[in-house]
């Protein structure tokens, strides 16, 4: 219904609810939302809304930079470090709190105080400085991915917005296909790990491609605003509390 949120939502509930180790947590639902992007995707590029200059530049750092956030997860691990998985939780939830104050941050500053925030700088794709800010920013975000499986859509989202100044169609298009890319290589990398607990990722998947279906018959319904305030209210207590889990 809101087009964000599905990873942000998951993983804490993954945790919080059902106890599974964070570790395990996020490479069960990185692998997980790697169908549905692919799924989407696919039917963007068919569609013509995706902007794949865009996709390649963010790829090219995003990719890399999922392999160094998944890199620190394997390092922390091979150095005997206590605590690792309260650790990523923590993670989990500093990132949540980090995505949902940005959004409703926007969401409030510009619907309801309606005061136009300054405008950020436009990435030049034709050039060789916004190419490499484009790859800067994808391995920034890549890694916060590959760490926490937080932040493959809303993250990117904020950025495509922020830096290209997409129309909304293509926005989501491109958010959705360069989310896929990123989690094809973000769950090999978790496989490798061993992070990846079969077990659950075949229900969520049973249980999420009906429900996105459900979800996009009732988006015109439900006043999107009220929903995204919501969610967003809610990914912030979600985070706040993984925040301040023992």
């Amino acid at each position: 219904m809101t087009g964000v949120g599905g990873a942000a939502l998951m993983t804490p509930l993954l945790i919080l609810v059902f106890n599974i180790p964070g570790s395990i947590a996020i490479g069960s639902d990185v692998v997980s939302a790697t169908l549905m992007k692919v799924v989407g995707g696919y039917k963007h590029w068919q569609q013509g809304t995706v902007d794949l200059e865009v996709v390649r530049w963010l790829a090219l750092g995003s990719i890399p930079g999922s392999f160094a956030g998944i890199g620190a997860i394997f390092a922390a691990r091979s150095l005997g470090i206590a605590q690792l998985d309260m650790m990523l939780i923590h993670v989990v939830g500093f990132v949540l709190i980090g995505v949902s104050s940005l959004y409703l941050g926007r969401l409030i500053f510009s619907r309801y105080l309606k005061f136009k925030l300054p405008d950020s700088p436009k990435f030049d794709l034709s050039t060789t400085t916004g190419r490499i800010l484009s790859m800067v920013v994808g391995f920034i975000l890549g890694a916060i991915v590959g760490l926490t499986s937080v932040g493959s859509g809303s993250l990117f989202a904020v950025a495509l917005l922020l830096f290209f100044r997409l129309d909304p169609w293509k926005l989501v298009g491109t958010d959705i296909v360069q989310a896929a890319i990123l989690l094809i290589f973000t769950s090999i990398g978790h496989a490798s790990l061993g992070n990846i607990n079969w077990q659950l990722v075949l229900p969520i998947w049973l249980g999420t491609v009906p429900g996105v279906l459900i979800g996009a018959k009732l988006c015109p319904l439900v006043p999107k605003t009220a929903l995204q305030v919501t969610l967003y209210s809610l990914l912030l207590m979600v985070g706040w509390q993984m925040l301040t889990k023992i």
